[in-house]
């Protein structure tokens, strides 16, 4: 199994502004796992591209999107189709913010819009006391901070998944589906660079909802507890 590649299913590009400053997600990816992207293959499923027989590479990521899982794409559905065979399989899976949802999704739970509305910028997660058993969730401290940017959320998780972590806003931030599949809502990807570009394009919505941009950006930081979380289960599978 470790011979084999790492996939990355790309589910969207960001909006033109931010991929010129930041470039394109699977950038973001590269940069945060660093040597292992070496030898990453990247799926672009949103623009039609076909995804390979599960089990031919050692884990994949699905990222997250500008799209909302709850408009059913084709490429969306077929996805969460491919999820639930790599599921069969028990292939190493790891889920980022709508590839969080999407898993959930195609596993029997329920997506829907966050009846709180928008989660953005650096947010504090806790985790649960299940996750001590957790064979990678045990290496996160009691609580650290991560980068969040969504309106839909995991309202009702799949028969059967573990939920590992929870913020004051969404009860569902880290969640086990198996022995190797896990998720996250937060962006373990992320920089603050990027979660400012998302707050920025995001700012007339914060304000009409209550909210202070300027504050947000201002606390924006390094999230390196969250970022390990996904290096940790690239390594186990690519070393």
């Amino acid at each position: 199994m470790k011979s084999k590649k790492l996939l990355l299913i790309q589910a969207g590009t960001p909006p033109e502004d931010i991929r010129m400053q930041e470039g394109d997600l699977s950038d973001w990816f590269h940069r945060a796992l660093g040597l292992y992207a070496d030898k990453m293959q990247v799926v672009r499923v949103f623009a039609g591209e076909q995804l390979p027989t599960p089990g031919m590479h050692c884990a994949a990521i699905i990222t997250g999107s500008w799209a909302m899982v709850t408009e059913r794409l084709d490429w969306s559905e077929t996805t969460a189709d491919w999820i639930c065979q790599a599921m069969i399989l028990d292939m190493p899976l790891f889920g980022v913010c709508y590839g969080h949802q999407l898993m959930a999704h195609a596993l029997g739970g329920q997506v829907g819009y966050h009846p709180d509305g928008l989660e953005v910028g650096c947010q504090e997660i806790e985790v649960l006391p299940a996750i001590a058993s957790d064979p990678l969730g045990k290496v996160l401290p009691s609580r650290f901070t991560a980068h969040l940017t969504h309106l839909q959320t995991v309202l009702t998780p799949p028969p059967g998944a573990q939920v590992l972590a929870r913020s004051a806003h969404d009860p569902h931030q880290i969640m086990r589906y198996g022995a190797h599949a896990i998720s996250t809502q937060f962006h373990p990807e992320f920089t603050p660079s990027i979660s400012a570009a998302c707050v920025s394009r995001r700012a007339e919505m914060l304000r009409s909802t209550g909210h202070d941009p300027e504050v947000m950006l201002d606390g924006l930081h390094e999230t390196p507890i969250a970022q390990s979380l996904l290096t940790h289960f690239v390594r186990t599978y690519m070393e």
